[in-house]
């Protein structure tokens, strides 16, 4: 088998959907014995006596779906347009509530994407 260019590689992860690419990190991180979280800094401090700030604001959070609600219909095709999955899968997870739509996501855009699934009748948590 050819190596992969790191290019290559980038080129084919962009053509996964976002749950793919989950599973693929966890097979990933199951097959090499590792986890891919992200290194933790570790803040050095700045004058004597300076207060350190203990708890870190979330940057990073999860838009899980609980339930679609009346209008499932328009529930799938919002999440279609947020997750760019195709309409079994769409279908699939709207089904299976609850599951996550999108997760690790900036506070704007899992408020902006709990706001479109709340528009379209669905019960979403942001956590």
């Amino acid at each position: 088998m050819a190596k992969l260019s790191q290019e290559d590689l980038l080129a084919q992860f962009e053509e996964l959907t976002l749950i793919e690419l989950s599973e693929f990190v966890k097979a990933f991180e199951e097959k090499f014995d590792v986890t891919a979280a992200a290194a933790v800094a570790v803040a050095a401090p700045g004058a004597p006596g300076a207060a350190v700030e203990a708890a870190e604001e979330q940057d990073e959070f999860d838009v899980v779906l609980t339930a679609a609600g009346d209008k499932k219909i328009q529930v799938i095709k919002v999440v279609r347009e947020l997750t760019s999955l195709g309409l079994k899968e769409a279908k699939d997870l709207v089904d299976g509530a609850p599951k996550p739509v999108l997760e690790k996501v900036a506070k704007e855009a899992a408020e902006k994407a709990a706001e479109s699934l709340k528009g379209a009748g669905a019960s979403v948590e942001v956590k």
